[in-house]
């Protein structure tokens, strides 16, 4: 083990912009003086190389089979190589079985490693759920595989834009849907589980917000029901166990708050209340991180973009985000 965190990025769908991503940002912190992680790209080497050649001249890789043949060479990454069936054929831009495949192998290694403490953090590149799904997978997402390997019931997503944190009560939920999940058990086990994750990140006392779901908070009772029946129940019984939380607060205004610097981490209850903040706040900087794992996973906040992968230019910057946030986290200097 390096006395830099070890961080595990996973490569992504190889048809998407995460390799070039990856490349960029490590390129850009090579370049630092003052390196912040060791990184370990895990996924194909022979789809890292050929992104590494355009977009980070300046370094070269090295292959691995264990953790423990990391080396610590200037301008070299060590690769921890899983090559897939028909890699070599994958075409840019498009969902293919192929790239789902590759995609959910790395994830589950860098989950493994993870969880066995050979690494200290994992940060992902994006992947595509109709690769996913092309590649015989039921999970489609990053946090559905995760929780699977972990066995756990559920993890949480939360956003981060600089000083702003959104945790999400639901996420990929139809709109018509996303109420049925608005009850005081699942609002109470979400503020507990935000609660933990920033008491372990360094929070001695989390100061945490939980948004209204209707116009105004329900304006008394006039625009719904579910503040004064579900959320207001389940913040008082956080408040009862000794949690410094607050809501509901209507989520014109919650938001702003946050910015602000009133909450550490604010609760949206479905998926655009918080997205829509978070990236509206500052989209090129945002990114995600789980609560819930038993180890730290950030990722990007973006998609494969397969309209413009290849084309040499997309933003690393929410990578750059991530992998700074994961080594910080990791480092147990919390949210630098």
């Amino acid at each position: 083990m390096t006395k830099l965190p070890l961080i595990g990025i996973t490569l992504g769908d190889p048809a998407g912009i995460g390799p070039e991503v990856i490349c960029k940002a490590l390129s850009n912190h090579h370049k630092n003086k003052t390196k912040i992680y060791t990184p370990l790209v895990i996924g194909s080497k022979t789809v890292f190389d050929s992104e590494l050649k355009k977009y980070a001249p300046g370094l070269k890789s090295r292959t691995i089979e264990h953790v423990r043949d990391i080396e610590l060479e200037n301008r070299t990454i060590n690769v921890l190589n899983i090559e897939s069936p028909d890699i070599d054929s994958i075409p840019i831009g498009i969902s293919s079985k192929a790239g789902g495949h590759a995609s959910v192998k790395s994830i589950e290694k860098a989950a493994s490693l993870a969880q066995t403490k050979a690494i200290n953090a994992i940060c992902t590149a994006p992947i595509n759920k109709e690769s996913v799904a092309l590649a015989g997978y039921s999970e489609f997402g990053h946090q559905e595989m995760l929780a699977r390997i972990a066995k756990l019931e559920k993890i949480g997503t939360m956003l981060i834009a600089r000083q702003l944190r959104v945790v999400h009560l639901t996420t990929h939920v139809p709109f018509r849907d996303a109420h049925k999940f608005i009850t005081k058990a699942r609002i109470l086990d979400y503020i507990q589980m935000t609660n933990k994750a920033f008491k372990t990140w360094g929070f001695a006392k989390p100061r945490i917000g939980v948004a209204a779901l209707n116009p105004h908070g329900g304006d008394g009772g006039l625009f719904g029901d579910e503040e004064a029946e579900e959320i207001l129940p389940a913040v008082e019984t956080a408040k009862s166990q000794g949690i410094l939380v607050s809501g509901p607060i209507p989520a014109d205004t919650i938001f702003l708050r946050g910015v602000d610097g009133d909450f550490d981490a604010i609760i949206a209850l479905y998926h655009d209340q918080g997205h829509i903040s978070v990236k509206m706040h500052d989209f090129h900087r945002s990114i995600s991180v789980n609560i819930g794992l038993p180890y730290i996973r950030t990722s990007v906040d973006h998609g494969t973009a397969f309209d413009i992968a290849g084309k040499g230019i997309a933003q690393s910057t929410s990578m750059e985000e991530a992998l700074k946030v994961a080594a910080s986290l990791a480092s147990g200097k919390g949210f630098e």
